[in-house]
C-alpha cells in the first residue's frame, strides 16, 4: 500500500487532486491511503512552496496547480 499526502489549504484543486490520486490507483489496481495535510505550519515544513502539494511514502512528487495525469500514474505505480 502506498501512502500519500495531499498537501493545501482544503481547496477545490487540492480535492480534485485527491480524487485524480484514488482515480488512477484504482486504474492501477494498486491501493493508497490519502492523508490530507491543511496546516500551513506543516505544508511549510514539508517543503511545499505551492499547493496542491502531493507526497507518495515521504517523497515529494508535485507541487502547485493540478499534477500531470500521466506522472502521477507513474509516481504511483513505481
Amino acid at each position: 500500500m502506498k501512502h500519500v499526502k495531499v498537501y493545501g489549504p482544503g481547496c477545490a484543486r487540492c480535492a480534485t487532486t485527491e480524487q485524480m490520486i484514488k482515480d488512477a490507483a484504482a486504474k492501477l489496481g494498486i491501493q493508497v491511503e490519502v492523508e490530507k495535510v491543511t496546516d500551513a505550519k506543516s505544508i511549510a515544513m514539508a517543503g511545499i512552496m505551492s499547493t496542491p502539494g502531493i507526497t507518495v511514502d515521504g517523497k515529494l512528487v508535485h507541487a502547485g496547480g493540478l499534477p500531470d495525469a500521466a506522472k502521477l500514474n507513474g509516481c504511483l505505480g513505481t
